[in-house]
């Protein structure tokens, strides 16, 4: 990898995003009408997999190629709470995937954009024999990326 290319694998990459618009459920919320803190988890997967689907390496493609990746970090800053039967938009984007798989979340209202939460996970690539984890992903995930970001 150049020098320019290690400068450049962390930086946001300005068109690999995709949302998800979602309207929160009752079965979603606590007994004051507010989403349970455990439910966020749920609405950053659902954004991830969409992004996934649009690169064309979704858990099922990862699994098809020998790799598993599961989430080792993941961290969620509640701003406001979200509410029952409120519209939000769920904003992912790719941030870092060379090393690792890293992206970054705003779930905002749907209505007003107003910033609800901020959140980012980690996933690691994990080769599915051996259980080895790899400190890069692998060459068909970079390869999705690039043609994507061509």
């Amino acid at each position: 990898m150049s020098e320019t290319d290690k400068k450049t694998a962390n930086v946001p990459v300005q068109g690999l995003s995709e949302s998800y618009n979602f309207s929160v459920p009752f079965f979603d919320v606590d007994s004051m009408n507010i989403v349970w803190h455990g439910n966020y988890c749920k609405y950053l997967e659902l954004a991830r997999c969409k992004l996934l689907d649009k690169i064309g390496y979704n858990y099922r493609a990862m699994a098809e190629s020998g790799f598993l990746f599961p989430i080792v970090d993941m961290q969620i800053k509640y701003i406001k709470p979200i509410i029952f039967e409120q519209a939000i938009v769920i904003n992912a984007t790719l941030v870092e995937w060379e090393q690792r798989l890293k992206i970054k979340y705003l779930i905002c209202d749907a209505n007003t954009q107003e910033v609800l939460t901020k959140a980012h996970t980690i996933q690691a690539a994990v080769e599915f024999k051996t259980q080895r984890l790899h400190l890069a992903c692998p060459d068909i995930f970079i390869q999705k990326v690039q043609q994507i970001l061509k």
